[in-house]
C-alpha cells in the first residue's frame, strides 16, 4: 500500500485531472436518484446528525429535478425511517439507542421529514422510504428503473461515505452508468466526503461539475 502526504481532496482533484481515465459517460435515459435530503441530515443547528451543503445545493436539485420532469424524465427522492421501536433498522442500528441514533429517525417525525427547501412533485415523483444505505436495498428502485427503460442513474444527497456511496456501488453493480454531481453530495467531515469522491470516481462513478449535469439534461432529447 502507497503511503502519501497528500489529502483526500488532492487525490480526488489529481484523479479529475488525469486524462488517462476513461469517463463512462451518459446513457440515453437517466433517472435523477435524490438519497436522503431530510432533516435529520439537512438542519444543521437543529439536529446534531446534520452537515452543511453546498450553498447552492438545493437549488441545484431542484434544478436537476425541474429539468428532469420538463422532459417526462423520472426523479426519485430517498428518506431513511423506521417504525416507532426501531426495530426495523436491524443490525445497522444496533450500535446505541440514543435520541439522535438512526434507529430513533421515525416514520412521521420532523427528522424523517424531508426538507421543505426541496421543490417535490407529489403527483410525478416518486418517493421511497428506504431502511438500509442503499437505495436499492430491498426498495422498488431496480424495478422502476427497468420499467422506465432508464440506463443512467444520477445521485445527489448524503452522506458521501454512506448512503450515496452505497447507492453508487449497487448502481454501477446493476449496469448503470452513474453519475455524482459533485456539489450536490456532502458529508460530515471533508476527509470522508473527498476520499468517497475519489473511490466513486476512480471505481464506481463519473463525478463531475453540476454545471456538466444540468447541460445533459438541458441537451436531452429522446433520440438521445
Amino acid at each position: 500500500m502507497e503511503s502519501s502526504g497528500k489529502t483526500a481532496r488532492q487525490l480526488f482533484s489529481e484523479l479529475r485531472a488525469d486524462p488517462r481515465r476513461r469517463a463512462f459517460g451518459f446513457g440515453t435515459r437517466p433517472m435523477l436518484v435524490n438519497v436522503d435530503w431530510q432533516n435529520a441530515y439537512t438542519a444543521v443547528g437543529e439536529f446534531p446528525t446534520a452537515y452543511e451543503n453546498d450553498p447552492l445545493a438545493f437549488d441545484y436539485v431542484n434544478r436537476l429535478a425541474e429539468l428532469a420532469r420538463a422532459r417526462s424524465l423520472p426523479v426519485v427522492w430517498t428518506y431513511v425511517a423506521y417504525r416507532e421501536d426501531g426495530s426495523d433498522c436491524g443490525v445497522f442500528g444496533c450500535r446505541d439507542d440514543a435520541p439522535d441514533s438512526l434507529r430513533n429517525v421515525r416514520r412521521g417525525s420532523r427528522r424523517a421529514g424531508l426538507d421543505t427547501r426541496l421543490r417535490i412533485d407529489p403527483g410525478r415523483d416518486h418517493v421511497i422510504n428506504k431502511l438500509m444505505p442503499s437505495a436499492f436495498h430491498e426498495t422498488n428502485l431496480q424495478s422502476l428503473l427497468v420499467y422506465l427503460r432508464c440506463d443512467t442513474v444520477i445521485v445527489t444527497g448524503g452522506s458521501t461515505s454512506g448512503c450515496v456511496r452505497a447507492t453508487v456501488v449497487d448502481s454501477l453493480s446493476r449496469g448503470y452508468r452513474t453519475i455524482v454531481p459533485e456539489e450536490c453530495v456532502a458529508d460530515l467531515h471533508e476527509s470522508p466526503h473527498f476520499a468517497n469522491l475519489y473511490d466513486m470516481h476512480k471505481k464506481y462513478a463519473d463525478v463531475l461539475p453540476v454545471a456538466e449535469v444540468l447541460a445533459y439534461y438541458d441537451a436531452w432529447s429522446p433520440s438521445g
